[in-house]
């Protein structure tokens, strides 16, 4: 049954979808005299760009209403939980080998730094299944991972690949293609699909988590799918575009209140929210007055930031 958001969610994607593909730093009028060179412009250039924001931004609205629905924290990012800052080292890797220049292989080594931190999270984790112990472990590898990052920019062995690392970790979608999406796009949908699996265990979290086990809730079994999940979602979107953070922040508390709820009702409603807010994003990026576009993990950092400061002190209000 689609729900009244997911219909109104739904137009606003099939209104913005066909407007992104004209614009940039040149319009596209249909209305005018044709545009050299537009066909080429639309299909290799935009086409690819604008479905490779709908695939990421779905992916990390989905996994961020499932990971604030497992711990139970409204100011949950899967951003913060190891798998994001290992892909983006596995990323770094291959631009300090000098690898990254051959194709397939930057998305390839981000996958296998994504698949590493999944690995080590489960194995941290151990199979208590408890979220405490999750997060922590999450946070660990986020910490160590982002050390590593910091030593390989620093014994970078050219100036040009220091470059490289540095704007690549900024996150964009500038000169994507569709081989991007090729990579991106499945691992992103089964990546929903496994969190789409977890909305039964997820709803009945809600109810604490002795009541989950009584229910039958299997920790360790919900634990593998938000590993699992997470990672497919959030390492795709680091290997096809870098680090494009709050975005799983952002998108289910504005969506949450349209719900009844229930993590189970968010995902669906986050994944086609995220989908809209960075195919919005990135074209705002494009059509910005800049000499240089903007890249779109700065300008969702900005957008963020602020937001999670809201969040902050309406938290603090409440719990004075």
């Amino acid at each position: 049954m689609i729900t009244r958001p997911v219909a109104l969610l739904l137009l606003g994607l099939a209104i913005a979808f066909p407007l992104t593909l004209l614009a940039g730093r040149v319009w596209i009028d249909p209305f005018a005299s044709p545009v050299p060179n537009a066909l080429v412009i639309l299909t290799e250039l935009r086409l690819p760009r604008s479905v490779l924001a709908l695939v990421l931004g779905a992916g990390l609205g989905a996994a961020g209403a499932a990971m604030q629905g497992y711990l139970r924290n409204p100011l949950a990012d899967p951003g913060l939980f190891g798998i994001a800052p290992g892909a983006a080292l596995g990323a770094v890797l291959s631009f300090w080998t000098g690898l990254a220049g051959t194709a397939w292989l930057l998305p390839l080594f981000a996958l296998l730094g994504a698949g590493t931190a999944m690995a080590l999270l489960s194995l941290i984790a151990g199979r208590s299944g408890s979220a405490l112990l999750f997060t922590l472990a999450g946070m660990m590898i986020a910490s160590l991972t982002g050390a590593m990052m910091s030593l390989a920019i620093s014994l970078s062995p050219t100036p040009f690949a220091m470059s490289e690392i540095v704007t690549w970790l900024m996150g964009a979608l500038s000169d994507r293609s569709w081989n991007d999406v090729v990579i991106a796009a499945p691992l992103t949908l089964a990546g929903i699909a496994v969190l789409l699996r977890t909305g039964p265990a997820l709803d009945a979290l809600t109810l604490g988590e002795q009541a989950a086990r009584s229910l039958g809730l299997d920790p360790r079994r919900l634990q593998w799918l938000m590993i699992g999940g997470t990672g497919l979602t959030v390492g795709a979107s680091v290997a096809a575009a870098g680090i494009i953070g709050f975005v799983g922040l952002i998108v289910p508390h504005l969506m949450r209140r349209f719900t009844d709820g229930r993590p189970s009702q968010l995902i669906v409603p986050s994944a086609l929210a995220g989908a809209l807010l960075v195919l919005v994003a990135d074209s705002v990026c494009r059509v910005l007055p800049l000499q240089s576009e903007l890249r779109l993990g700065i300008a969702l950092s900005l957008l963020g930031a602020p937001f999670f400061l809201a969040l902050l002190l309406r938290l603090r209000r409440e719990l004075v």
